[in-house]
């Protein structure tokens, strides 16, 4: 129980009745005195309940912090457990790896490698909303089935990157971590700058300051080679002429880590992709959507290029681009850096990372209609401005002579593994597929 504090009114007019007498001399002192005493009363109630709710909003604001704490999608205890847990190295001479864009295609595949020969693995993914982010979530609860945890926050997040680095001392980056895509580029520029870029940088800035450096990993594109006409691409080809606003990102994403290779002596391997596709791939990329579209019942859209001529693709199987990738870690050399300070020159290198046999998208069409038995509605139009380009091809000597890459899987393959992991997913094993005319 507590006691009510009297009202001004009731310090001046008591509510207690009976009689009293007033002294008409004394009465406007007596007032004075008990307005006084009642001013007084006030100021000191007053900074009572000052200091009771500043004490207040202090005690919540510490609440607070440590509900943030303990909350968080990242940090505290058991968060910090979990990172030191996923990053263990459970082989001899194995590697601790920062996977980004660990819940993404490539991602996925490279970080379940690494830990299925025993190298410790900490991803890291934001989760966007670019295309379904329930298949990210699939493929996150695949990687924490094998022991893998993904901390789910952005490569902007230069406290969290502090904190992992801090909790854990990476021997390597697996940076694969981007926006993806050429036509959404027309629709959403200034995402390609806050991924390709200004995360690129922030990613670098946390690596250069880490004590040990790591050596990185981290994923270009075959888009840098934009409008050369010179087959197959070479990685001393001259790539200055980019078609699309991603392309320009990616290249430009060399040039700023063969900055901080140069100042800060950090070892860094480029890889430039060519058309990745596979079980656990992108809805975006076009196997994807023709597969889903024709088994829809669905006309897809194929471009084709300047006088009727087919567009054309170097398809790259997912298990290959693998290989090039822990190829890539495993003859990385290490930083020569510590603390933002270059102590020696550090190596830096570019590789493609293709199959070196171009195959025409009315062809890929033609092996989904096969493994899918089902025909699909074709309706051809002329490409257009948005950034594509009309063929590429890899020469991967440069991969096969220093990372010993050696692409196995032919496109009739790997396209009757990616059908079968598309039924098995979205449940059309148990529906009747339609038969080939």
């Amino acid at each position: 129980m507590y006691n009510k504090m009297p009202s001004l009114q009731e310090e001046l007019f008591p509510s207690t009745p009976g009689k009293f007498k007033i002294d008409r001399g004394n009465t406007m002192n007596r007032q004075f005195h008990r307005c006084f005493a009642s001013t007084s009363t006030m100021f000191l109630w007053a900074l009572f309940l000052i200091a009771l709710t500043a004490s207040y909003l202090s005690f919540q604001s510490f609440v607070d912090s440590g509900s943030r704490y303990f909350s968080a999608s990242w940090g505290g205890i058991q968060w910090e457990k979990q990172v030191r847990n996923s990053a263990k190295i459970h082989r001899s001479g194995g590697m601790s790896v920062l996977v980004t864009g660990a819940a993404g295609f490539v991602g996925t595949h490279v970080s379940l490698a690494l830990k299925k020969r025993g190298d410790g693995v900490v991803g890291l993914d934001n989760f966007n909303n670019y295309y379904d982010p329930s298949l990210k979530k699939a493929r996150k609860s695949m990687l924490n089935d094998h022991g893998v945890f993904i901390v789910e926050g952005d490569i902007n997040d230069a406290k969290l990157l502090d904190k992992l680095f801090d909790v854990v001392a990476f021997t390597h980056v697996m940076h694969l971590a981007a926006q993806a895509g050429v036509r959404y580029a027309m629709e959403n520029p200034q995402s390609y700058v806050h991924s390709n870029i200004a995360g690129l940088v922030t990613l670098l800035e946390a690596c250069k300051m880490a004590n040990p450096q790591p050596s990185i990993v981290w994923a270009s594109s075959s888009s840098v080679y934009g409008l050369n006409d010179k087959v197959p691409f070479s990685e001393l080809d001259r790539t200055d002429s980019p078609a699309s606003l991603y392309a320009a990102t990616k290249k430009a994403g060399e040039e700023i880590t063969h900055t901080y290779n140069h100042i800060y002596g950090l070892s860094i391997t480029g890889l430039r992709f060519f058309t990745v596709y596979g079980p656990w791939g992108r809805p975006d990329m076009a196997y994807f959507s023709f597969t889903r579209n024709i088994l829809q019942g669905k006309p897809i859209t194929v471009y084709r290029g300047k006088n009727r001529v087919d567009l054309a693709r170097d398809f790259t199987y997912i298990d290959d681009i693998v290989k090039g990738c822990l190829g890539s870690l495993d003859t990385s050399a290490k930083s020569t850096g510590s603390g933002g300070k270059k102590k020696g020159p550090a190596p830096y290198r570019i590789f493609n990372l293709g199959n070196t046999s171009p195959v025409t998208v009315p062809t890929l069409v033609d092996i989904l209609e096969r493994h899918l038995k089902v025909k699909a509605k074709r309706n051809i139009v002329d490409m257009p401005g948005n950034g594509d380009v009309p063929f590429t091809h890899a020469n991967i000597s440069l991969a096969r002579r220093e990372l010993g890459y050696k692409p196995t899987t032919d496109l009739q393959t790997g396209l009757r593994k990616f059908v079968r992991w598309y039924l098995s997913y979205y449940g059309y094993n148990n529906r009747v597929s339609k038969t080939v005319n």
